[in-house]
C-alpha cells in the first residue's frame, strides 16, 4: 500500500503558526511571571500574602467571567479583529499592571489583564480549527503549546534577573514592549477570518450562548477539559514545596530542574503533536496517558532522590502531559461546527480557568505542610489525579468516536486570498518546517 504523502504547509500558514505561538509567549509569560516575582513584589509593595495571592488569582476570575461574556459573541466578528482587540486590552492591561504603585491598582490591572488576556487563547484555537485540517491540527498544536514551555525557561528567568536588577514592574514594561511587536505583523499581515460570520447573522450573542452551553456533544467536550485541567492543577501548586522538602531538591537546583524540563517540553511538543496527527488523536491522548499515570503512581510515592532520578520523572511526567494535552486540544477543535468553534472555545477556556482553580484549591484540602516543611497526603493526592485521568480516557474515547461522525468539524475554512500581492514566500508549500 502506497505511503500517503505528508501534508505541507505554505508560508503564510507557517507565519500564523509562529504568531499565533509568539503571541501565546506573551499571554502566558504574562500569567506565570507574577508569582515568581512574590518576595519582591510583597516587599517594595508591602502586600501581605493575602493580598498578594488576591491579585494572582483575580486573572484566573476575570478571564473566566471574560470567556463567558465573549462566548456569544465570539461568532459573529472577523477573529483577526477580535484578536487584535483583545490583545490591544491585554497591553494595556500588562502596562497599567507595570504602572502600579498600590494593592488596589495592582488589583484592577490584573483584573483589567484577565478580562483581556484570558480570551486571546481561545480566539487563536478557533483560528488553528478555522484555517488547519484536522490532518495538521496535532503539529500545528505542538508548536503553539511550547509557549508554556518557552515563558518558563526563557520568559520566567529574564524577568526575575530584571526584577532583581531593577525594580518588580520592569518584567511587566518588557512584556508591554514586546508584545505590541507581536501586535505590528498580525495588523499588517494576518488576512481576515470571516467565513463563519455569515451562518451567525441576525443571530443573538445571549441564545447563541446558551445553546452552546446547553449542546450535549459539546458539553462532553466541557467536561473532559474539565478533568483535564484537574490534573495539572492539583500537583502544580505544590511541585516546588514538594520537591525542597520530601524529595531533598535544594533551592539553587529547583530553577534547572524547571529549565531542563522546560527544554525538553519545547522539544517532544512539536514531535507530539507530529505523531498525534499520524497515529491519531485518542491514540496518542492513551499514550500520554498511561505515561502520566505511571509517573505520577511513582513520582507522589518518592522520598529523597537524587537529582538526576527527579529530573528524568519530570522530564517524562511533562512529555506525558503534553502528548495529552496536544492530542485533546487539537481534537476539541473538531467537536463544533465552524458557526460554534468561537464560542465553543471561549466557554471552553472559560471551564479550563475555572475549573483549574477549583482544583487547585480542592488540593490543598488533601495536602496539608507541617512545621517541618514536609507535605504530608501526597500519595492520597496522586491517586485523585490518576482516577481523574482514567476517567478523562474514557470521555476523550467518547469525544474522538463523535469527531469521527462530524466531517464539518475535521474541515478547515480555505484560507483567504491576500487583498494585495504579497510576497511569493506565503504562497509555496514549504515541507518540512514544522
Amino acid at each position: 500500500m502506497a505511503k500517503k504523502p505528508k501534508e505541507k504547509f505554505t508560508g503564510y500558514q507557517v507565519f500564523v503558526i509562529a504568531i499565533l505561538a509568539i503571541l501565546q509567549f506573551t499571554v502566558v509569560l504574562d500569567f506565570m511571571v507574577l508569582a515568581p516575582l512574590s518576595p519582591i513584589v510583597m516587599k517594595e509593595m508591602g502586600f501581605t500574602a493575602s493580598q498578594f495571592a488576591s491579585v494572582v488569582s483575580a486573572y484566573a476570575f476575570s478571564a473566566f467571567a471574560s470567556g463567558m461574556l465573549a462566548a456569544g459573541f465570539a461568532d459573529k466578528f472577523d477573529r483577526k479583529k477580535l484578536l487584535l482587540f483583545f490583545y490591544g486590552g491585554f497591553i494595556l492591561g500588562t502596562l497599567f499592571c507595570a504602572l502600579s504603585v498600590n494593592f488596589g491598582q495592582l488589583l484592577a490591572a490584573r483584573i483589567v489583564t484577565g478580562l483581556f488576556g484570558g480570551v486571546i487563547g481561545s480566539i487563536s484555537f478557533a483560528i488553528i480549527g478555522d484555517l488547519f485540517k484536522m490532518e495538521l491540527r496535532g503539529r500545528v498544536m505542538g508548536v503553539v503549546q511550547t509557549a508554556f514551555s518557552a515563558s518558563q525557561i526563557l520568559g520566567i528567568p529574564i524577568g526575575l534577573y530584571l526584577a532583581n536588577k531593577f525594580s518588580w514592574n520592569v518584567p511587566f514594561f518588557a512584556i508591554v514592549g514586546f508584545s505590541i511587536l507581536v501586535a505590528i505583523p498580525v495588523f499588517m499581515y494576518m488576512r481576515p477570518i470571516t467565513s463563519h460570520i455569515a451562518a451567525n447573522k441576525g443571530r443573538n450573542a445571549f441564545i447563541h450562548l446558551w445553546k452552546t452551553l446547553t449542546n450535549s456533544n459539546y458539553a462532553r467536550g466541557f467536561l473532559a477539559t474539565t478533568l483535564l485541567a484537574t490534573g495539572g492543577f492539583m500537583l502544580m501548586p505544590f511541585g516546588s514545596n514538594y520537591a525542597t522538602h520530601n524529595l531533598g531538591i535544594s533551592l539553587q537546583d529547583l530553577p534547572f530542574l524547571y529549565a531542563i524540563t522546560g527544554m525538553f517540553s519545547i522539544v517532544f511538543g512539536p514531535i507530539v503533536g507530529r505523531l498525534s496527527d499520524q497515529v491519531g488523536k485518542f491514540r496518542m491522548f492513551l499514550v500520554g496517558s498511561i505515561i502520566t499515570i505511571t509517573i505520577v503512581a511513582i513520582y507522589t510515592n518518592l522520598i529523597y532522590s537524587p537529582f538526576w532520578l527527579v529530573v528524568l520523572l519530570n522530564v517524562i511526567l511533562f512529555v506525558g502531559i503534553s502528548a495529552r494535552m496536544i492530542s485533546a486540544q487539537a481534537l476539541l477543535t473538531a467537536v463544533p461546527s465552524p458557526s460554534d468553534r468561537g464560542a465553543f472555545m471561549s466557554v471552553n477556556s472559560s471551564i479550563q480557568q475555572l475549573s483549574g482553580g477549583i482544583a487547585a484549591m480542592f488540593a490543598g484540602m488533601i495536602v496539608y505542610q507541617s512545621k517541618d516543611g514536609m507535605m504530608h497526603n501526597y500519595p492520597t493526592l496522586g491517586i485523585v489525579v490518576i482516577v481523574s485521568m482514567v476517567i478523562a480516557v474514557f470521555l476523550i474515547r467518547m469525544l474522538d468516536r463523535m469527531v469521527k461522525r462530524n466531517p464539518e468539524g475535521q474541515a478547515a475554512t480555505p484560507i483567504p486570498e491576500p487583498e494585495q500581492a504579497e510576497s511569493d514566500l506565503l504562497d509555496q508549500d514549504l515541507p518540512g518546517v514544522i
